[in-house]
């Protein structure tokens, strides 16, 4: 999906995501990465509401799982980048290099399914992210999921990464509004029982209805 940019992205390179109508947006590594203070106040809350063994889909370098670990909870994080993977187990944060779509462990039995930094929106299809989730949950578990807040309904789109050097390949991605949330849980049998806004992000706790 990212490819190789993203890895590069992660290590220092300077890269930007483009959009098939053309507009250009940073990534936003030192969020990933940790380094905003910004983020405090959410990422807290995010991983105050991660009751038991936790999976953290699209986990990047790891630091949620990171901060799930030094409470206490057990944690694992999956993700395709080598490098993020990387960056996460040398943060002390269980990983594996893994597409969220195949064989995962534990399926059927975590207590809670962590979908930060947009990651909903994986390869363009919510729907089926959160099916996903679902199906990793165990009876009575909890998806703990990202919305945005300046995004309307479900957009999906054409993007790719790029730097001053390497294009790379168009992939799909989605972004899912805070607005449409309670409608996408409910086409996949799952419903929203807490949500709350933090700045321009939304945090919602789905169960299987």
């Amino acid at each position: 999906m990212f490819g190789n940019l993203y890895d590069r992205a992660l290590t220092g390179e300077r890269c930007w995501i483009r959009h098939q109508d053309g507009s250009v947006h940073g990534l936003a590594v030192h969020s990933w990465l940790g380094r905003l203070r910004s983020d405090h106040a959410f990422e807290q809350t995010m991983v105050g509401l991660c009751t038991g063994p936790t999976i953290d889909l699209g986990c990047g370098p790891g630091r949620l799982v990171a901060n799930l670990v030094a409470r206490g909870i057990p944690a694992l994080g999956i993700d395709q980048s080598a490098t993020a993977v990387d960056l996460a187990r040398r943060s002390g944060a269980p990983a594996l290099r893994r597409d969220v779509f195949g064989p995962l462990p534990g399926a059927g039995r975590w207590s809670t399914v962590l979908l930060a930094d947009g990651n909903v929106g994986i390869g363009g299809d919510p729907w089926r992210v959160l099916l996903r989730a679902a199906d990793l949950l165990r009876s009575g578990g909890q998806c703990v999921a990202e919305f945005d807040c300046t995004t309307t309904g479900v957009q999906q789109r054409w993007v790719r990464l790029e730097s001053e050097r390497t294009i790379g390949p168009w992939f799909q991605w989605a972004s899912v509004g805070a607005d449409g949330a309670r409608k996408l849980a409910g086409d996949v049998g799952l419903t929203i029982t807490t949500m709350r806004t933090i700045g321009n992000r939304a945090l919602a706790t789905l169960a299987v209805a």
